[in-house]
C-alpha cells in the first residue's frame, strides 16, 4: 500500500490499542504492507472454502467468520504499516485495491454456493465491485473518495460474520439455511443501493 491518505477509508479502529501494538510489532519485522494485503487474499480463500462447505459441516461457519475478521485486520494493518510506519510503496495503491476486490469476490461467491443460490453470489460480487469502482471513479474525477453505504465493505463483512454465527445455530437447530439466503439478498440489494447513492453523490458534486 502507498503512503497516500487521500483514498484511505476512515476507521476508528486505527486508534485502538490492539492496532497500535500490532503495527509496532510488525515494524520490528521486514513485513511490508503489500505482503499483508496479499495475505488477506489467502485468508479470504480459506474462509471462502470454509463457508462453501459449512452447510455440510456447520462448525466451519465459525472458521469462515474468523477468516472474515482476520481479512479485515489485514486491511487495517496494511494501511497503518504503510502510512504510520512509513513503508508505503509506489505500487501500493494497486495492492490496496486489487486484493480487496479478490477477497470480496471469494467471500460473496462462496456465500452464494453455501446459500444454494450461486447466481446471487456472483451478482452480489459484481455489485460490490461496482461500489468500489464508483468510489475510485469519484477520486479519478478529482473528488474525495466516497465510502458511504448503505452496504460498503465493512457493512458487507459485518453482515457476513453475523450471518455465519446465526447460520451455525440455525443449521444445528433446524437444519435449514434461511439466514444465508436472507443475508445474501441484503448484501446484493444493499450494494446496488450503495451504487445509486455514490453515483448521485458524484453527480451532485459535479453539478
Amino acid at each position: 500500500m502507498s503512503a497516500d491518505t487521500s483514498s484511505r477509508r476512515p476507521l476508528a479502529s486505527r486508534g485502538s490499542a490492539f492496532a497500535r501494538k500490532a503495527v509496532a510489532l510488525l515494524l520490528k519485522t521486514s513485513v511490508t504492507p503489500n505482503q499483508i494485503s496479499v495475505a488477506s487474499v489467502a485468508i479470504a480463500a480459506l474462509g471462502a472454502a470454509a463457508l462453501a462447505a459449512a452447510p455440510r459441516w456447520p462448525a466451519l461457519f465459525l472458521l469462515a467468520a474468523l477468516a472474515v475478521q482476520l481479512r479485515l485486520v489485514c486491511n487495517l494493518l496494511d494501511g497503518m504499516v504503510a502510512v504510520e510506519g512509513g513503508r508505503g510503496t509506489p505500487v501500493g495503491a494497486l495492492y490496496n485495491e486489487v486484493p480487496d476486490r479478490v477477497a470480496d469476490t471469494l467471500f460473496l461467491v462462496a456465500w452464494g454456493w453455501a446459500a444454494g443460490i450461486p447466481s446471487l453470489g456472483w451478482a452480489a460480487a459484481l455489485a460490490a465491485a461496482l461500489t468500489a469502482y464508483l468510489r475510485v471513479l469519484g477520486g479519478a474525477l478529482g473528488q474525495k473518495q466516497d465510502f458511504r453505504g448503505p452496504m460498503a465493505k465493512q457493512h458487507r463483512m459485518a453482515l457476513l460474520t453475523a450471518t455465519c454465527v446465526v447460520s451455525l445455530v440455525e443449521h444445528l437447530a433446524l437444519g435449514s439455511g434461511w439466514a444465508l439466503q436472507a443475508g445474501l439478498w441484503i448484501v446484493a440489494l444493499g450494494s446496488l443501493a450503495t451504487c445509486v447513492t455514490r453515483t448521485r453523490a458524484i453527480a451532485d458534486r459535479i453539478g
